[in-house]
């Protein structure tokens, strides 16, 4: 017997509801998985990098700094005309973040009355601070762009304590006879591919965890309040979405039940104005279709525009934001604030040094695939303006010879994209010795770790003989290690590998 007709259509509006949690969980996993699985080959990181690219804002903005177009930000487009088609729907369906913003949702769906309809207004301010920063050469504020949010909290922090809990479990394991092949055996299926081949250690590993818990921890002052208030992301594409073809819509039998509003989650829904709502606001999420009694509501293709709103971007917002922008500009120029790089502050190979923090995204991207866990987020040696950048630190890490990873994976090219062998005579730094604190220079012991390591085909630090007197009077000949250094190219593994407690006896500073 077939079910009534308002039984099929309730059926309906749920399954809109249900296929968009679904949707939500399918791309939450995909995202996570093109992360993770960065691999070993080139294909691998085209994929991992996706996520960066489909972000217009991040594109934008990398396109306005460095001037520089490339075919891969032509990805973010699908965005933009997703928005001019469905509005929000990303923020609603796909997005890593907004979904797990949703899994942590700490408060009963309701319209918070305390947080005033203006303070949607900042959303659009920060979207303009960053756009017209990233015209005076700054891109420090793409922090708060969600897909870099979301890559670096997975790259920089969540994957490496799964890691650690991981490594730790194996050393558990590994230890009862009969079971210790089989964790071998494992270890190697999962190493590269998934997990680094050694444990991965990032610097301010826990300010980037704390950051993306103090995003979820927002939602106990509104439901989503990164999303109604902050995003700029969702910003961008709302100004798309007000001419967008779909939008909601309100019959004339609507009830004023209020069960739209109160389930809302982004809070748009205004029952001052008969229950409509900002397509610019709307992210599709179809609960207010699914708790409907009177089946007033519909998504359907309107060709008008949305009625402007109190908290629209205008020129008030313009013209604040463009000073904000100015400001921190000159703030930023000002000698004590900017704090020139200390001259061991090394990029990744091929980074042009002065203009690399006009290039880069801060996703985290060539950390997650950096083999040796040498490159690190920076906050402290290159200033405000490159907070968030990518450093080598050798002490954790050297650059590998023979890997060229992290210019595969940039996906603004910052990090550019060079071959093998270009990459191998690529200088990122130059190698000294600090002689009172070398075994074989202060000690007078045989010690030729740095230059048995060093892996130039000639190597960059040979060994000369020194003659010293021992403390018997004898005469002894010791192995000196000795930069050449117009053939040193600063992988920094003689500093990574130097067995000298603490700081290393030989360092690599910038040229």
């Amino acid at each position: 017997m077939d079910k009534p007709p308002h039984s099929r259509h309730w059926s309906g509006r749920i399954a809109w509801v249900t296929a968009r949690k679904i949707t939500q969980g399918l791309a939450l996993l995909g995202f996570t998985v093109l992360i993770i699985t960065t691999g070993m080959d080139r294909a691998a990181y085209t994929l991992a990098n996706f996520p960066i690219r489909l972000s217009p804002l991040a594109m934008l903005a990398s396109l306005i700094c460095s001037r520089t177009f490339l075919s891969g930000m032509t990805v973010s487009l699908l965005l933009i005309f997703s928005s001019l088609v469905v509005g929000r729907a990303w923020c609603g369906w796909l997005c890593p973040l907004g979904t797990i913003l949703e899994i942590f949702q700490f408060r009963k769906t309701k319209k918070d009355t305390r947080i005033p309809e203006r303070m949607r207004a900042a959303k659009y301010g920060f979207l303009i601070v960053i756009l017209l920063s990233a015209i005076f050469s700054n891109l420090t504020l793409l922090i708060f762009d969600p897909l870099t949010i979301f890559t670096r909290t997975m790259t920089l922090t969540i994957l490496p304590v799964f890691d650690q809990l991981f490594t730790a479990i194996e050393k558990l394991f590994v230890s009862i006879p009969f079971l210790s092949n089989a964790v071998y055996r494992f270890d190697l299926l999962i190493r590269p591919v998934i997990l680094p081949v050694k444990p991965a250690v990032f610097q301010y590993a826990i300010l980037t965890g704390f950051f993306f818990v103090a995003i979820i921890l927002l939602n106990l002052l509104a439901e989503r309040f990164w999303c109604r208030y902050l995003c700029p992301l969702g910003a961008f594409l709302g100004l798309f979405s007000r001419l967008s073809l779909f939008k909601r819509r309100v019959k004339d039998d609507c009830a004023k039940c209020h069960l739209c509003e109160v389930h809302c989650p982004t809070g748009t829904i205004d029952p001052q104005k008969d229950y409509s709502s900002d397509p610019a606001e709307c992210t599709l999420c179809m609960n207010c279709l699914r708790d409907c009694p009177k089946k007033a509501l519909s998504f359907s293709p309107t060709f008008s525009r949305a009625p402007r709103r109190e908290y629209d971007p205008g020129r008030r917002t313009l013209l604040n934001s463009l000073l904000v922008s100015v400001t921190l500009s000159a703030l930023l120029s000002i000698e004590w604030i900017r704090k020139y790089p200390r001259n061991h502050f090394l990029r990744p190979p091929g980074a042009a040094r002065d203009a690399f923090s006009s290039a880069c995204i801060r996703c985290g991207l060539c950390m997650k695939v950096c083999p040796t866990g040498g490159l690190q987020v920076d906050l402290s040696q290159s200033g405000i303006e490159a907070a968030g950048t990518p450093i080598l630190v050798p002490r954790l890490g050297y650059c590998q010879f023979s890997c060229n990873a992290c210019g595969q994976i940039c996906p603004v090219g910052a990090i550019p994209l060079l071959d093998l062998k270009e990459k191998q005579n690529a200088v990122i730094g130059k190698a000294y010795i600090e002689h009172d604190r070398c075994i074989a220079w202060s000690d007078h012991q045989t010690c030729i770790v740095c230059e048995e390591m060093c892996p130039l085909p000639q190597k960059a630090i040979t060994l000369d003989s020194g003659k010293f007197v021992a403390p018997d009077g004898s005469s002894i000949t010791i192995s000196l290690p000795v930069v050449n250094r117009e053939m040193c190219i600063g992988c920094g593994i003689c500093e990574n590998k130097c067995p000298v407690a603490g700081e290393a006896a030989i360092r690599v500073y910038t040229t």
